[in-house]
C-alpha cells in the first residue's frame, strides 16, 4: 500500500498562567470558595475522563481496485488507516455516508482508534477524491471495493489475524456506509461483527413505499407484488440523494448534529456520524489548482453516476413510476439480497426521525438476519436523517460491541430491543430523553407488541385531487425535520393540509400517558367518486398528536403513501388495512389522536390528474397502537452529573454569600447626598479588546430638574443608563441615588422609573391591564401603584382600555412613560422617549415631561433631538466617545461661545457702536438684528454701550442655539 503521509496524534497539555490572588482576606475567601466551586463542577468532567486516550497514527493511501470484474482498468480509492499504539489489534472498516467521503466518518474513525481498533476509512467509488462512477453499492462494484480492502488489512501486521488472509474485521457505518456492512457481512466470509446504523433494507421499498401491501386490500385484490411494483416516489429525497452524487466540486458540507441522548443538559451541538448520516452532504472539493480524480468520468446529467444507475433515477423521477429493470437494479444493491446469509453479531440501529430510511426497514433487517441464525441487538434512537446522528453513549455502545464481538473480553452491551422516548422540554430548552429495555424485539417474538385499540370519530368524507396535484399537503422538509421536531408550534407550521383534500378522524383525549412505539394500523374504507383514475388511488395517511389547545404534531414528520389499484367503476367501496410509518412518541394525557388521509403530499411524486375519493373508517375501533413495555434504564450511577449539581449549588450558595455582601453595602446612605437624586463619580466600563464604552464619566442631577443626556451613537449614554439601572456594573467608578450605591438588585431602585431600549407589551391586552400585570410582578402593593396619577400624567385617556395592538406608536411610547411612572418614582430615566413619534406627538411627550417634573421629580432624558432638549429641559449633560465635554443649564452652554445678538432700531449706528467697543468682532447686520462676537464681554455692557450711542435696544441674547453648541463642543473634542 503506498504511503503517501503519516502523522501522530499528540497528546498535549495546556499550561495554565498564574493568576494573583486578592490581597484582603475576604477576597482570598471568596475566591477560594470560587475556586472550589470551579474544582468541584469540574471534578465530574476529569473523573469520567477515565484513562488517556490511546494514541494513534494516521496513513494516508491510494488503493487499485479492479474498475469492473474481470477488467484490467483500474480505480483508485482515497483511503486514510488509523493505527493504535497497542497492535496487533481487531479491524474496522468504515464506509461513509451518501455524497460524503472519508472525511466525514473522521471524527468516528479517532474514537475507534482511541478503542484499541484498527480502523480503515475510504473514499467510495465516485465519491470525494477516489476514481470511478457510483453504482449505488452494487455487489460487483462498492462490494466488490470493500471486499478488496478487507484483503488489505489482512495483510496488515498491525490486523489481528483469525487465520492467513482473514483479518479479524468489523463493519460499521451509516446510512449508504450501513448498507455497504450489511452487503459485505452477506457476501463476505470474513467479517467477523457488524453495527449499521440508520440504514435500508430493500432500496425499492424506502424510496417508493407503499403501506397497502398484498393481501390487505379486502375488495379487487389483484395479483401478489403488484403493490411493490407500483409504490409512491418519495421525489423530494430521490431528488436530494441524486444531486449528491452529480460530483459537483464544492467543500463538504460535513455531518449535522448529534441527536439528543438520555442525559444531556443541553443541545448536542456535536457532529454528528458521518456525511450520510445527515443526509446526503456535499462532496469534498479537490484542493485548490487540481482537478478532482474522476472529474472526467462524468457524463451529460448523470454526473459520476453509472448510466444504468442514472437510467433508473429518469425512469422513476419521470412519471413516478418504476419499470421492472429499475426495480431489479434497486433489488440488487439492497442488503434484502444477502441478509438471508448473514450470520454474524449484528447491531442495527435505527433513526426514530427518519423520513428518508424508517424504522421499517430496521425491521426487515433485524427479522431476515435472525431467521438466517444470526444474533441481533435492536436499537432505535431519537435521530435519524431528520434527527441527527448518533451521540456520544451511542458511539460508544457501538464499539464496546464491536470490541467484543472481536476480542471476546467483556460482557456483551448488545440488547434484544433498546428505544429512546423524547420527552417534553426541559427549562433550559433541551428535550428530554430516557432509554426503555425490553425483553425481545417485538418484530422477532410474537406477543411482545401489545396493541392499543383507540376510538377514532368522523363518518365518511369527500376528498378530492386537485389538477396538477397542487396545492399540495406539507408534512416536512426531508433532511430538515430536526428543526421543527418536538415543537407543536413550527410544528404547525410545517404541517399543512389543504382543506378539501383530506378526510380527518380525531380520538378522545387519553385519559394518562399513552406510548406508541412501532406502527400503528388503521382500517380505511375507499371508493372513488367518478371515474376511477389510472394507475389506482393514491393517497396519505399521517396520525397527529393533537394538544389540547388545538395545535398538532406530526412524530418524526412521517407519512404512510398508500396505492390502491383498480378501484371499482361502480364507485363501491374497497376496504385496506394501512400500516403507519414506525414512530415512537410519548401521547400525555389531556392529548388526541388524529388520522389524516390526504390526497397529496410535496414529499412524494403525486399524479397529477384530477381524481375524488369517499374515505370512511373500517370497523370499529379502526386504530390499534402498538405500545411495548419495558423498562427505564440508566447507566449507573451519574456521579460526573452529581458532582456537577453539587458544584452547581456550591458556586450558588457563593454566589449568594458575595450578593449578601453588596446587599448589606447598598443599604448603607451617604447622608450627605440623602437628598439628592443622582451623583455620578468617575464612571468608567470597559470591556475585552480594549472597547472603553464611558470613560472617567462624572456628573451631578438635582431635584425638579430635567436634565438631557446628549451625545452622538456611541458616545456611551444607554451605557451610563444600564449602569444606572444596575443592568451592568461598572469597571470602575460608582453611582449613587439618593446617596444609595447602585448595585444589581439594589433597594433603592425601587425609587427609579426607567424606560431604557424599547417597550414591551403583551399586544392582546388593554394598556391599563399591561400596567396592572406589571406592577404585580413588582409585588409591591396596588395601592402604592398610582395608576389614576401616571395615567393622567401621561395623556391617554379613554385609549388605555383599548388593547395594545391598536395604539400607534405615540401611545405606545406614552403607556412605556406611564409604565415608568408607576409609583411615581423620585427619578425618572428615559431612553429616546420620542423615538417613532411625529411632531405633535413631540409635543404632548414634552408637556408629559415637564409636568412630571413639576411635582418636584427628576427627569433624566437620553435624546438626539436637540430642538426638543432645548425646549423640555432645564439641564444638560454632553457626552463624547465616552466622556463627559459639557454640562450645566441648557441656557448657559448656548451661550458659551459669546455670540449674541441684538433687536435694535438703527442696525448702522448699533453695528458702529459696536465695534468701537474694545475686544467685540464679527459685527453683522441682518436687518433689524446685529450679530457680534463679544469674545467675553458681557452682554448687559454691550446694551450699555448702545444705549449711550442713541441706540434703542428692543431685545438681546445668545446668538446660538443648542444644536450649534453641542455641534462645536463633539467638534473639538473630535479633532483634539
Amino acid at each position: 500500500m503506498p504511503v503517501e503521509s503519516s502523522q501522530e496524534t499528540p497528546n498535549t497539555v495546556n499550561s495554565v498562567p498564574r493568576t494573583p490572588l486578592p490581597r484582603s482576606r475576604r477576597g482570598r475567601l471568596l475566591t477560594l470558595l470560587a475556586v472550589v466551586a470551579v474544582l468541584v463542577a469540574g471534578g465530574g468532567v476529569w473523573l469520567s475522563s477515565g484513562d488517556e486516550p490511546v494514541r494513534f497514527s494516521t496513513q494516508d493511501a491510494t488503493i487499485d481496485v479492479a474498475a469492473a470484474p474481470g477488467s484490467e482498468e483500474r480505480v483508485q480509492l482515497d483511503a486514510t488507516l488509523y493505527v493504535p499504539e497497542q497492535t496487533p489489534a481487531p479491524a474496522i472498516l468504515l464506509p461513509h455516508g451518501f455524497g460524503g467521503d472519508k472525511n466525514s466518518v473522521s471524527r468516528d474513525a479517532e474514537e475507534l482508534a482511541d478503542h484499541g481498533f484498527v480502523v480503515l476509512t475510504y473514499s467510495a467509488r465516485g465519491f470525494g477524491q477516489s476514481t470511478g462512477q457510483i453504482s449505488l453499492n452494487d455487489p460487483d462494484y462498492e462490494v466488490a471495493d470493500a471486499s478488496r480492502l478487507v484483503d488489505h488489512l489482512a495483510g496488515l501486521p498491525e490486523v489481528l489475524k483469525d487465520s492467513d488472509g482473514d483479518p479479524r474485521v468489523g463493519v460499521t457505518g451509516a446510512s449508504y456506509g450501513g448498507a455497504l456492512a450489511l452487503m459485505l457481512a452477506g457476501t463476505d466470509e470474513r467479517v467477523d461483527a457488524i453495527a449499521p446504523v440508520i440504514t435500508y433494507n430493500d432500496l425499492a421499498q424506502s424510496l417508493l413505499p407503499n403501506a397497502a401491501t398484498s393481501g390487505q386490500i379486502q375488495a379487487g385484490t389483484p395479483s401478489p407484488g403488484a403493490f411493490g411494483d407500483n409504490g409512491v416516489l418519495k421525489q423530494a429525497w430521490a431528488g436530494t440523494l441524486f444531486a449528491a452524487g452529480l460530483g459537483v466540486p464544492s467543500p463538504s458540507s460535513g455531518p449535522g448534529p448529534d441527536a439528543v441522548e438520555p442525559g444531556d443538559e443541553g443541545d448536542n451541538d456535536d457532529v454528528g456520524t458521518s456525511g450520510g448520516a445527515g443526509g446526503a452532504s456535499s462532496p469534498a472539493a479537490a484542493p485548490r489548482g487540481q482537478q478532482r480524480p474522476g472529474a472526467d468520468q462524468r457524463s451529460g446529467t448523470c454526473g459520476r453516476f453509472t448510466q444504468e444507475v442514472c437510467a433508473a433515477y429518469t425512469d422513476v423521477a419521470t412519471d413516478g413510476q418504476a419499470e421492472q429493470s429499475t426495480l431489479d437494479l434497486l433489488r440488487r444493491v439492497s442488503p434484502a439480497s444477502v441478509t438471508g446469509d448473514i450470520t454474524v453479531p449484528t447491531m442495527l440501529v435505527q433513526g426514530e426521525s427518519d423520513t428518508l430510511f424508517g424504522l421499517d426497514q430496521a425491521d426487515a433487517n433485524a427479522r431476515q438476519i435472525a431467521e438466517a441464525g444470526g444474533q441481533v441487538s435492536t436499537i432505535w434512537y431519537t435521530g435519524g436523517h431528520d434527527g441527527g446522528g448518533p451521540g456520544a453513549q451511542l458511539r460508544g455502545k457501538i464499539a464496546d460491541f464491536l470490541h467484543h464481538h472481536l476480542t471476546g473480553e467483556g460482557d456483551d452491551p448488545g440488547t434484544p430491543f433498546t428505544y429512546d422516548v423524547q420527552g417534553s422540554l426541559r427549562a433550559n430548552g433541551a428535550p428530554s430523553v430516557r432509554s426503555v429495555e425490553a425483553p425481545a424485539y417485538p418484530g422477532l417474538t410474537s406477543g411482545v407488541t401489545q396493541r392499543r385499540d383507540v376510538a377514532l370519530t368522523g363518518g365518511e368524507q369527500p376528498v378530492v385531487r386537485p389538477p396538477g396535484g397542487t396545492p399540495a399537503a406539507v408534512s416536512g422538509i426531508p433532511g430538515l425535520n430536526r428543526v421543527v421536531a418536538g415543537s407543536s408550534r413550527l410544528s404547525g407550521l410545517f404541517s399543512v393540509d389543504p382543506p378539501g383534500q383530506s378526510a380527518t378522524f380525531t380520538s378522545q383525549p387519553v385519559d394518562s400517558q399513552l406510548l406508541v412505539a412501532g406502527s400503528s394500523t388503521v382500517r380505511l374504507r375507499v371508493a372513488a367518486e367518478g371515474p376511477a383514475p389510472e394507475g389506482g388511488a393514491v393517497l396519505f395517511a399521517k396520525l397527529y398528536d393533537v394538544n389540547p389547545d388545538g395545535s398538532r404534531t406530526l412524530p418524526g414528520s412521517a407519512i404512510a403513501p398508500i396505492r390502491i389499484p383498480d378501484l371499482p367503476a361502480d364507485g363501491s367501496p374497497v376496504e385496506v388495512t394501512v400500516t403507519l410509518p414506525g414512530v415512537v412518541r410519548p401521547i400525555e394525557s389531556g392529548h388526541a389522536l388524529q388520522l389524516v388521509v390526504g390526497t397529496t403530499d410535496q414529499s412524494y411524486a403525486t399524479p397529477t390528474a384530477p381524481a375524488a375519493y369517499r374515505i370512511s373508517l373500517a370497523g370499529d375501533p379502526a386504530l390499534a397502537v402498538p405500545v411495548v413495555p419495558g423498562t427505564t434504564v440508566t447507566s449507573g450511577w451519574p456521579v460526573p452529573q452529581l458532582l456537577g449539581i453539587a458544584g452547581t449549588l456550591l458556586a450558588a450558595a457563593v454566589v449568594a454569600a458575595i450578593g449578601a455582601m453588596r446587599r448589606k453595602r447598598s443599604h448603607r446612605v451617604d447622608p450627605e447626598l440623602a437628598e439628592t437624586p443622582m451623583v455620578i463619580e468617575g464612571l468608567t466600563k470597559s470591556y475585552p479588546g480594549g472597547l472603553t464604552a464611558v470613560n472617567d464619566l462624572s456628573f451631578r442631577v438635582e431635584p425638579g430638574q430635567v436634565l438631557g443626556l446628549l451625545g452622538p451613537n456611541g458616545a456611551g449614554k444607554t451605557t451610563t443608563l444600564r449602569m444606572l439601572m444596575g443592568l451592568i456594573t461598572p469597571s470602575k467608578g460608582e453611582i449613587k441615588v439618593f446617596g444609595y450605591k447602585i448595585t444589581p438588585g439594589a433597594p433603592v431602585l425601587s425609587r427609579i422609573g426607567s424606560f431604557v431600549e424599547g417597550s414591551g407589551f403583551l399586544p392582546h391586552l388593554s394598556g391599563e391591564a399591561n400596567l396592572r400585570l406589571f406592577w404585580q410582578s413588582t409585588g409591591r402593593p396596588e395601592e402604592k401603584a398610582h395608576f389614576t396619577e401616571a395615567l393622567e400624567i401621561a395623556g391617554l385617556g379613554d385609549a388605555v382600555h383599548r388593547r395594545v395592538r391598536t395604539y400607534s406608536q405615540g401611545m405606545r411610547q406614552r403607556l412605556a412613560i406611564a409604565q415608568a411612572m408607576l409609583g411615581l418614582p423620585e427619578l425618572l430615566v428615559l431612553d429616546e422617549p420620542t423615538n417613532g413619534l411625529d411632531p405633535p406627538q413631540i409635543h404632548q411627550m414634552r408637556e408629559v415631561l415637564q409636568r412630571y417634573a413639576a411635582t418636584g421629580r427628576t427627569v433624566v432624558v437620553s435624546s438626539h433631538l436637540l430642538a426638543e432638549v432645548e425646549q423640555t429641559c432645564t439641564h444638560v449633560v454632553v457626552m463624547h466617545r465616552g466622556r463627559l465635554v459639557a454640562s450645566g443649564e441648557v441656557h448657559e452652554i448656548v451661550a458659551a461661545g459669546g455670540e449674541a445678538t441684538f433687536r435694535v432700531d438703527n442696525p448702522e449706528a448699533a453695528a458702529e457702536a459696536l465695534r468701537a467697543v474694545g475686544g467685540v468682532s464679527d459685527v453683522d447686520i441682518e436687518g433689524s438684528l446685529v450679530h457680534a462676537d463679544l469674545d467675553g464681554l458681557a452682554r448687559s455692557e454691550a446694551v450699555a454701550a448702545l444705549v449711550r450711542a442713541g441706540v434703542s435696544v428692543e431685545q438681546a441674547g445668545p446668538r446660538r442655539r443648542l444644536e450649534d453648541a453641542f455641534l462645536q463642543l463633539v467638534g473639538e473634542e473630535s479633532s483634539s
